[in-house]
């Protein structure tokens, strides 16, 4: 999962055709570290093209998309989100089983 480092950055990967996820986190958060301990075995399941951001280095972004719990999973198209999940307390099946509606 290659993780986004400029707004610039952001806004080109987010604006492409084709559904791609956003997974913001922080360095600090611990369900964040947890999800991380599945979260490519996940990847591995879906055809979407998946990316990171750090919260806290993207305020401006995260205040836009409403990211006010961490981690969360958003999916964009066409520079516009079209799914949300805050997922620090979800399971791995839960994860999937939301991605499969986003993918259908």
């Amino acid at each position: 999962m290659k993780a986004i480092e400029t707004a610039e950055e952001f806004k080109e990967v987010t604006g492409q055709p084709k559904t791609v996820i956003i997974k913001f986190e922080t360095t600090w958060c611990p369900d964040c570290k947890r999800l991380n301990t599945y979260v490519d075995d996940i990847v591995k399941d879906f055809s979407f093209e998946w990316f990171s951001a750090d919260r806290d280095k993207f305020p401006d972004l995260s205040e836009k998309y409403q990211v006010l719990g961490i981690p969360s999973l958003l999916a964009f198209r066409n520079g516009e989100k079209t799914a949300h999940l805050r997922a620090d307390d979800k399971s791995p099946d839960e994860i999937r089983e939301y991605l499969k509606t986003i993918e259908a």
